[in-house]
């Protein structure tokens, strides 16, 4: 085989069709609907307990904390009305020693502390509050929610190992440390970050009818109605149930396909999968998300160099580490308006020389990988759409990807042309992406305003609060 025909097969490989996006796509409808059935599916579909839309009219001071996974975010947000906000934050880096031991105590009160020594400086004195501030809580690991203010967690993830937590809520942890300070907060609601990117670009643009993570991972969440989520029946509140009220759903659905029947899984994807922390687990998260796109583009060049076709009599010893390629890699080669930088970076990074066929093909790899990536993105979106029947409206984005890796955005565009054939002017495609408003701050916020308000009014926040 020549360089040239393995680059063609390759590139079959790696295009995804008009007809294979229909295919995805309607396969992931049904996805969407088993997952939020009473036995479930692939897709998670978890309900937020995120009641009703913000009317962009909401106003008032609430704070938000995103716990990451190297650094906790703590934000003020200030609800202006009219769709508008203003906001200070500060970041806090979490010592690594912090994120594992024997007791929660050592985080969530250095957490508390923290928040602390913000809402300090941007009130001064404590005793000046009058009534305690809403806090919306950015908690980004897997948890239970059986109600807006609740959240036991199932699994550290992100280098967190701390005893105590696993199988706990953990609000009341986060409150009894914020509490040992007397500082005036509440945590009233606990939230997931795709979650918030919704409820924020909503807050500001009511034409928003979901919110994209397409980063590292991928996620999106939309509004269902409550009495039409299957997995809720039977135990809603009767205030829920008598209003039928709109609730966001974090779907989760990195975890599309887990039984491999419509992805397009090229050997490379496979080995991507075998080689992962969990086997045979969020097969369309590893084909799209921005941790796995220049771990696609090493294993085929690796390929190529096994069968002799590149860099030849080359060692090329530190391009066999895996992962030794990020997200970076393939975004700055298609972006790179001169392609001597592709020479540069790989006698940089790998000591590897290139010739200038070897180039062309590495440039024109990364256009495969990344138009494949945004083709299958969109299938989400479709799927969501067909599923609610939106016809029209702004998807907000968010994440590395889209905010960062070349053309994603065109392609997208292209792509979901390619599924609905609305045959005009790209600007005039009537669901568009756009770029998210901060979930994890703004989002958490306005969940917090929206969840002191149903408290305030007595109505219910969970399965079983009725407050």
């Amino acid at each position: 085989m020549s360089l040239e025909e393995a680059f063609e097969e390759t590139k079959k490989e790696l295009t995804i069709t008009t007809d294979q996006l229909n295919e995805i796509t309607n396969h992931f409808v049904d996805e969407l609907n088993k997952g939020a059935s009473v036995n479930g599916g692939n897709i998670p579909m978890i309900p937020s307990w995120v009641l009703n839309y913000p009317t962009g009219n909401e106003t008032g001071e609430y704070l938000a904390i995103d716990l990451g996974g190297t650094n906790l975010r703590v934000v003020l947000v200030t609800l202006l009305g009219e769709g508008k906000f203003k906001f200070s934050s500060e970041k806090y880096p979490i010592p690594e020693p912090m994120r594992t031991g024997n007791s929660p105590d050592e985080l969530f009160d250095f957490i508390a502390l923290n928040l602390h020594n913000f809402v300090i400086s941007q009130f001064g004195e404590i005793n000046k509050i009058e009534k305690p501030l809403p806090l919306g809580f950015t908690f980004s690991y897997p948890a239970l929610q059986t109600a807006i203010n609740t959240g036991v967690l199932k699994t550290w993830t992100k280098g967190f190992d701390i005893d105590g937590v696993e199988g706990n809520d953990v609000v009341p942890i986060l409150q009894n440390s914020i509490n040992k300070l007397k500082t005036p907060i509440n945590v009233v609601a606990l939230i997931n970050d795709t979650t918030g990117t919704l409820v924020a670009s909503k807050y500001s643009d009511n034409k928003t009818i979901m919110g994209l993570i397409f980063g590292t991972g991928v996620n999106g969440a939309y509004y269902d109605m409550a009495n039409e989520i299957p997995k809720l029946h039977g135990k809603l509140p009767d205030d829920i149930v008598e209003n039928n009220e709109p609730m966001a759903i974090n779907c989760e659905y990195g975890a599309f396909d887990n039984e491999w029947k419509v992805l397009p899984r090229t050997k490379y994807d496979i080995q991507i999968d075998n080689e992962s922390p969990r086997p045979g687990e969020q097969f369309y998260e590893k084909m799209i998300a921005g941790y796995y796109l220049g771990e696609v583009l090493r294993l085929i060049l690796l390929d190529y160099y096994s069968k002799n076709l590149i860099f030849k009599d080359q060692n090329i010893k530190p391009l066999q580490v895996p992962f030794a390629m990020d997200t970076s890699y393939p975004s700055r080669i298609e972006e790179a308006k001169d392609k001597s930088f592709i020479d540069e970076l790989f006698l940089e990074s790998f000591n590897i020389k290139i010739t200038s066929i070897e180039r062309n093909l590495i440039h024109d790899l990364c256009i495969l990988i990344g138009t494949r990536a945004a083709r299958l993105s969109v299938c989400g979106i479709a799927a969501i759409c067909k599923k609610r029947n939106y016809t029209s409206g702004h998807c907000a984005s968010d994440g590395s990807v889209f905010n960062r890796y070349p053309n994603f955005k065109s392609r997208a565009h292209n792509a979901l042309n390619d599924i609905f054939q609305w045959n005009c002017d790209t600007k005039d495609y009537p669901i568009q992406l756009i770029h998210a408003e901060d979930g994890s701050g703004v989002g958490a916020a306005i969940i917090a305003c929206l969840t002191e308000k149903r408290l305030e009014q007595g109505k219910s926040v969970g399965i079983k609060s009725k407050i």
